[in-house]
């Protein structure tokens, strides 16, 4: 890929293909070299090493013996199956269970801490979980599905229907506009974010709808301005729960902005110099969205540019 954001760039080989055969996943359940990585309502167990934070890892036995009947099916690493296990409650096993292995880390906080790879692993263990969560009923007649497919997908008993883990599309776009003294991007902001923060727009994409309409929509809701172009920059697998960001530039077609108070209080045009200051965090009243967001990659692709 051109660029890569946080949480994508899985390592492990998914084995779609192999996942759906009930032996073959039997014959990696039983593979004495079956590892799994834990979770804790959706946080990571991290441990300190000579190289610095890593996933936990441990034995898919030894896994399974502490948290029963709450494992899903990763992939492949070097060959070798790779699962991961997630205990749920308010008690923090790693006071317990898992004493000494490591800590459990929120996600956002573990962007900070895990290379690219185990955050990625993480973030998508984390998405599975959170969809098997939220769906546990058969849509179609209400039946209580059944795991299968290693946690890739739910059957109903009753009706036969399969389910699937769903991604929700989200356009994420900073808009430019380039027809003054100099370009500038505008950030905007929510009310509930920390003192400070502005970001890119972003919203759902609504059904029938392309990226470029969801995109123009939105700018225009929450902002006031008309697209006349769009760039398509990148994308970001987001666990919280499950969204599939599509980064975007957007060329608007003038610099009259208006927040709609609903979804944004404040807008702000800046220069690439402001903006550079910004995620530098030297600019005096605005703070960038941090890092491992890709609202940050876009307006460091901008600023850069």
């Amino acid at each position: 890929m051109a660029f890569q954001n946080i949480f994508a760039g899985n390592p492990l080989d998914r084995a779609g293909d192999l996942r759906n055969n009930p032996d073959w996943l039997a014959e990696q359940e039983a593979n004495p070299e079956a590892l799994a990585m834990v979770l804790w309502e959706g946080r990571p167990l991290v441990e300190e090493t000579a190289d610095g934070p890593r996933l936990t890892w441990l034995s898919l036995k030894h896994a399974r013996d502490m948290v029963p009947d709450r494992d899903l099916f990763l992939g492949l690493w070097n060959g070798a199956p790779a699962f991961a296990v997630e205990f749920e409650g308010s008690i923090d096993p790693a006071e317990g269970p898992v004493r000494g292995l490591g800590a459990f880390h929120e996600m956002r906080a573990a962007a900070a801490l895990l290379p690219a790879g185990d955050l990625a692993i993480a973030g998508g263990a984390k998405s599975l979980f959170d969809w098997r969560r939220r769906h546990g009923f058969c849509a179609a007649c209400g039946t209580m599905s059944e795991n299968t497919a290693g946690g890739w997908k739910r059957r109903c008993p009753a009706c036969g229907t399969e389910h699937f883990p769903r991604v929700d599309p989200v356009t994420i776009m900073l808009p430019v506009f380039e027809g003054g003294a100099e370009p500038v991007c505008l950030l905007g902001r929510q009310a509930s974010w920390p003192q400070g923060r502005m970001s890119a727009l972003a919203g759902f994409l609504e059904p029938g709808e392309s990226i470029e309409e969801a995109c123009a929509r939105e700018v225009k809701e929450e902002a006031g301005l008309t697209v006349v172009a769009t760039r398509y920059h990148s994308s970001q697998p987001w666990p919280f729960p499950s969204q599939l960001m599509i980064g975007l530039i957007a060329q608007v077609s003038d610099d009259q902005a208006q927040p709609d108070q609903t979804e944004l209080e404040a807008v702000c045009w800046l220069t690439r110099a402001e903006a550079k200051a910004v995620l530098a965090g030297e600019h005096p009243t605005i703070q960038a969205p941090p890092p491992f967001a890709i609202a940050h990659s876009l307006i460091r692709a901008w600023a850069e540019q």
